[in-house]
């Protein structure tokens, strides 16, 4: 039993993270006899018992999008919106300052990032991406284990009425190596509160110490599990509570130091809490999913949820039901709380979990069309009183997703064709070919998630070429990173003799005119328009002209008219893909595409033959389109304000998008001032929010020549030239006499623009750099990512106004002061190196320049201070008269026993002293002054260095004084080593 018992509870984060023991028949009792409590009651049961019998302060739970924290892509636990009070950064002025013993219940994101649920979600019975996190916290000592531990107790044993003999608690066994002790408390806590030995387990670091992350506040923590056996045969634990005693601080070099303070931090998932009081073995058995899963049957007519997993759910069907149950909650809070499916960061992974839903609702439930929108209000039914926003977002969210579910639907279908098709021509052993795949997928053409694809393949037991996946994901960051510059000479392009040969065949420049043929939907998304065409020309690598191209060939091809953006102006080139019409399951991937003397040439890899004369269809890639038009429409707007800013005669020297970021180059004597930079950005700010219209049109070049506040660039503009006006019709802006141009941002221009200015979003200016004497490189962003810059810059200026404050009030002692220090350096190299506003990180970086030399100053004054006292009580053991002094000395410093040897020295002049200060795991400081009056052959560096190598140190310094550091267990025989040497060279 001991053994069994043993490998139970040593998988216990295995458990956790994959649940094995929560698989098969969903319906077992686990739990005494009693009616099963609905889970709104239980999440209400947890508050007030906080609330009412233990004076907690109640919390609404933090939007799922992290607000100034950079490292998360959603808050996945319920302490990260209280992470500042953890680093000691909160502003002592917030209410948050105020904080000692709180509860919530937090809503919670695993998709994404290092904490990832999203491909188990489905294939067992207890994974989710969205769940709700129930905690409660003690801040600065308000309570500490024994408190914690009794009110866990208390609430699981006699509110919920959980039968302690199914309760089962682990708690930390200590880890030698880092020196930390058992944590024999929680122990002896447990014990007292009547939990017998045999269901007191103790484990490693591993399972039982929790930390925040590299460096940070961190401490042991104890779990308590259920049993879901019920002593039937060896014990089947799941995890119901984490209680973390944060105690401990990592610091960068990875030891670890008391904190100041101590704060307690518990979760508990309330679907899993919820599923042990229904009496449920899969969570989605319970009323938190019961009436989604009963919505699903009864629209898609599929058969009904059995709950079954494996090789048991034919078809995955009952797969299928938990996926889209699961990811139907996420995107309804995820939209709720302001994130909307997208191309990068948290909007993406969105965006691969909605595709994912459709896959599955409409390919395996066979559900209709706008079925997912449809279920939203299910969602809002079952979590609407709790998370109020999903009441008020409950429209919003139904149209957004069902307008997404449309768009994909096309992907989808064309992408089983593809795949089928591809799978025909593959022999028995074959591995689905990489680049298929990545065409198929989200950064290739039609936006199927890879992880899609590979589900979809691993139903039809085929493997997908994942070497070759990494190849090409590798070759997509190279790519991406190239797009971000201009490079003239680039990939395929015609030269002098294949232009030449093309206009002696007397073949018209290249019709792109449908690039411009897009258009806003009523919703507020962009529609835009396929364009057939003619391959009038192919060419090889070298540049060969050829009349067909075959398989895996990178080719160039010709047509006669396209609705690619070729780079040209600053503007990143189109990618996106063509298929040959009448064949829709064969995609010829478009990585680029080049203009050569008015002939625009598509750069593509061929899956197949492909010939002169082939009809084509053209599809450019949306987002990576829309990226690009939302850049360059910031650009107009970033160099209107400039201009407004810097005064009319500023002048733009050149500019470059991608739909990651924007540069601008200014004509400036120097960098922009904060001041400048905030002003440019209000400018750009106030535009978006008035949502204007843009209007572009193409006008007689002799019509541009005297419109006072025109902006272009000193190059040749073609004759008609394209106009872009931002919120007056082109014609009223052209008139020399309506002084329009001088008033808003009037360009000349052939990119491809946004129609209304209001999906920019927002603008920040990140970077800036002069590239030369007279030109400044401004960096910017838009959009989500310009919103989480802005949030970022508040959150360090949060933190810097905290250590303004922390420094204001004075510390206590040397340890305190070199913390603050710290922090500051810290703090620092965040502002540095931080995506936040350049105006906000200059303004910072000044501020924390002033901040960490008061910090030093005082750090000096204290250090001193320390020393002078510790100097006194050496003179009280050590008679002045003498010439050596060796003793040791307690101070947490080498730079204070530095300054007390030589203090000591000053008191003491005739005297040779080193002195030696123990600190935790067995560490040793050193330092050391040799008197004028020795002999010369006596120096102060060979002295610590015969002591530090006795430790198995190092030594540094000169002839007068120096210091190391060394190790050891037996400090006399480090002082006997000091003294027999000076004794022999004295």
């Amino acid at each position: 039993m001991a053994a069994s018992v043993a490998a139970a509870v040593g998988g216990l984060r295995r458990a956790f993270r994959r649940s094995p023991s929560w698989r098969g028949p969903g319906r077992r009792p686990l739990s005494s006899e009693r009616a099963p409590a609905r889970a709104s009651a239980v999440r209400d049961a947890f508050l007030s018992f906080f609330r009412d019998r233990h004076g907690h302060r109640l919390v609404p739970s933090a939007s799922v999008r992290p607000r100034g924290d950079p490292s998360l892509l959603f808050v996945n636990a319920g302490m990260n919106q209280f992470k500042p009070i953890f680093l000691g950064t909160v502003d002592p002025r917030s209410e948050m300052a105020g904080f000692r013993r709180v509860a919530n219940s937090q809503k919670c994101v695993r998709a994404g990032g290092s904490h990832n649920d999203l491909e188990d979600v489905g294939r067992d019975l207890s994974h989710h991406t969205f769940f709700e996190m129930l905690g409660n916290w003690a801040f600065g000592g308000e309570y500490f284990k024994e408190e914690a531990c009794s009110m866990a107790w208390e609430l699981l044993t006699q509110v919920y009425g959980i039968p302690e003999d199914r309760l089962w608690v682990s708690y930390f066994g200590g880890d030698p190596k880092a020196g930390l002790d058992p944590d024999l408390e929680s122990r002896d806590i447990w014990l007292s509160l009547g939990v017998p030995a045999s269901r007191v387990l103790s484990f490693g670091p591993q399972e039982n110490f929790w930390e925040m992350g590299d460096t940070g506040p961190c401490g042991p923590c104890t779990e308590i599990h259920y049993d879901l056996a019920g002593g039937t045969g060896a014990p089947e634990l799941v995890e119901l509570w984490n209680l973390v005693f944060m105690q401990h601080n990592r610091e960068a070099d990875g030891s670890l130091q008391p904190l100041p303070q101590r704060h307690v931090d518990t979760g508990m998932g309330l679907e899993r809490l919820v599923a042990v009081l229904q009496g449920r073995r899969s969570t989605y058995d319970t009323d938190l999913f019961s009436p989604l899963l009963t919505a699903i049957h009864q629209g898609c007519g599929a058969p009904p949820y059995l709950g079954r997993v494996g090789a048991a759910d034919e078809g995955r069907t009952d797969m299928a039901y938990r996926v889209v149950a699961d990811h139907i909650r996420t995107l309804s809070v995820c939209i709720a709380d302001g994130v909307s499916p997208g191309m990068s960061g948290a909007p993406l992974v969105l965006r691969r979990i909605l595709r994912r839903a459709v896959r599955f609702s409409t390919e395996v439930l066979r559900a209709p069309p706008g079925f997912l929108g449809s279920l939203v209000p299910v969602v809002v039914e079952t979590l609407g009183d709790t998370y109020p926003e999903l009441q008020k977002s409950s429209a919003q969210i139904a149209n957004l997703v069902s307008e997404d579910e449309a768009a994909f639907l096309a992907s989808l279908q064309r992408g089983r064709r593809v795949i089928e098709r591809t799978l025909r021509r593959l022999g028995p052993s074959d591995m689905f070919p990489a680049d298929v795949a990545w065409s198929l997928s989200m950064s290739g053409d039609l936006g199927l998630p890879l992880d899609l694809v590979e589900l979809m393949l691993e139903e039809k037991g085929v493997q997908l070429d994942s070497a070759g996946l990494a190849r090409l994901a590798q070759e997509e960051a190279q790519h991406r990173a190239q797009q971000a510059e201009p490079a003239e000479e680039q990939g395929l392009r015609l030269n002098i003799h294949a232009l030449g040969e093309l206009q002696r065949r007397g073949l018209p420049p290249t019709d792109d005119s449908p690039k411009y043929h897009y258009c806003l939907r009523p919703s507020g998304g962009y529609e835009f328009g396929t364009c057939e065409a003619q391959v009038l020309q192919l060419y090889t690598e070298d540049g060969t002209a050829v009349a067909c191209v075959g398989e895996g060939q990178r080719c160039g091809i010709l047509l006669d008219r396209t609705n690619f953006y070729a780079e040209q102006g600053g503007q990143a080139s189109d990618r996106g893909y063509l298929v040959r019409v009448g064949q829709q399951d064969v995609l010829f991937p478009v990585a680029r595409a080049q203009v050569c003397g008015g002939f625009v040439l598509h750069e593509a890899v061929a899956p197949e033959c492909l010939k002169v004369g082939d009809a084509v269809q053209l599809h450019v890639d949306k987002s990576w389109r829309l990226g690009c038009m939302e850049k360059h429409t910031a650009i107009h707007l970033l160099n209107w304000a400039l201009r407004q800013a810097l005064g009319p005669g500023t002048e733009q020297r050149g500019s470059h998008l991608s739909p990651e970021r924007l540069h601008f180059d200014v004509a400036t004597q120097a960098l922009l001032t904060p001041v400048q930079l905030r002003a440019v950005e209000s400018t750009v700010q106030e535009a978006v929010r008035r949502d204007e219209a843009v209007y572009m049109e193409e006008v007689a070049l002799a019509l541009t020549a005297h419109v006072p506040g025109l902006r272009c660039l000193d190059e040749v503009y073609p004759d008609p030239v394209r106009v872009v006006s931002v919120g007056v019709p082109v014609a009223q802006a052209l008139d020399p006499a309506s002084q329009a141009a001088l008033r808003t941002s009037v360009e000349l221009c052939c990119g491809t623009h946004l129609l209304r200015t209001g999906a920019v979003g927002d603008l920040v200016i990140v970077g800036e750099c002069q590239l030369t004497k007279g030109t400044t490189r401004l960096l910017a962003i838009t959009g989500e990512q310009a919103q989480q810059a802005r949030e970022v810059g508040q959150s360090l200026a949060q933190e810097v106004e905290a250590a303004t404050e922390r420094l204001s009030r004075g510390s206590r002692d040397v340890v305190e002061a070199q913390q603050l220090s710290k922090d500051m350096g810290r703090l620092t190299d965040a502002v540095d190196t931080a995506v936040m506003p350049q105006w906000q990180r200059r303004e910072l970086q000044a501020t924390l320049k002033g901040l960490q030399r008061r910090a030093n100053t005082a750090i000096r004054k204290l250090e001193i201070r320390q020393a002078a006292q510790k100097v006194q009580e050496l003179l009280q053991r050590h008679p002045p008269e003498g010439s050596l002094i060796v003793d040791t000395v307690s101070t947490e410093s080498l730079s204070v026993l530095v300054k007390v040897v030589r203090q000591l020295c000053e008191q003491v002049p005739s005297s040779s002293v080193l002195l030696l200060s123990p600190q935790p795991l067995g560490h040793v400081l050193c330092a050391c002054q040799v008197a004028q009056s020795a002999t010369p052959a006596f120096t102060a560096e060979a002295w610590a260095l015969a002591v530090c190598s006795h430790m198995g140190g190092k030594a540094w310094g000169s002839r007068v004084v120096a210091q190391g550091t060394g190790s050891t267990a037996d400090l006399e025989a480090a002082l006997s080593t000091a003294r027999a040497y000076a004794l022999n060279q004295l």
